[in-house]
């Protein structure tokens, strides 16, 4: 709940962000469209999209991301993403309730298609590229055999829109979805079985460009 309540709040910061950005359109000149570097830093939560396996389910979590993106044209960006620290998952069992809990840390390059111009006010964007997701700290199994996770490798598309407050500032809503499976490890030795989770990462932040 602590997550979901974060979220709420910055994206009721956002709601207002459209009105600001119409104010200050005045100031918000073809220059923009010079601009071919953007950072956007924020918060996002990671949900997993569905249960790993029957009776058991994995607790999204909130943590910070950050982005750095290359325009080649006004409309055609590439875009270095990914979690500036853990996302922290609890690992439930219909039951037993928490049996552990794991990290992960995705990162991924994409490329990306914004609409419309560099200075209106709303503009949205979608994107297709490839991520991998580091897993590490995981507590399952107890004081039995150590199950760990490989790395997630796969496809991460994605879509959301910015809100121009000015030439050089904006806001920035986002969902990504990232599909791939993670190969399963016990005490250390691979078992043939694949972890799937493919979660949905939905987030919110300020962006610069420059």
């Amino acid at each position: 709940m602590k997550s979901i309540r974060t979220l709420t709040i910055a994206l009721a910061s956002l709601i207002a962000m459209p009105a600001l950005a119409q104010d200050a359109t005045t100031n918000t000149t073809s220059d923009a469209a010079s601009k071919r570097f953007a950072v956007v830093g924020g918060a996002a939560i990671l949900k997993p999209d569905r249960d790993p396996a029957p009776g058991l389910k994995i607790d999204g979590d909130v943590a910070p991301v950050i982005s750095a993106s290359w325009y080649a044209t006004p409309n055609i960006a590439v875009e270095l993403w990914g979690a500036a620290d853990k996302f922290n998952h609890r690992v439930r069992a219909d039951g037993a309730g928490k049996i552990g809990t794991v990290d992960q840390q995705p990162i991924a390059l994409s490329g990306q298609y914004h609409f419309g111009t560099a200075d209106q006010v709303m503009r949205p964007f979608v994107g297709l590229g490839y991520y991998e997701s580091n897993f590490s700290n995981e507590t399952i199994g107890g004081d039995g055999a150590h199950v760990g996770l490989e790395t997630a490798k796969g496809a991460i598309a994605t879509a959301g829109v910015d809100f121009n407050i000015n030439q050089t500032w904006f806001a920035r809503a986002d969902a990504r979805y990232m599909k791939g499976d993670a190969g399963v490890r016990v005490a250390g030795q691979g078992t043939g079985e694949e972890l799937t989770i493919d979660p949905w990462v939905v987030g919110v932040g300020i962006g610069a460009r420059f």
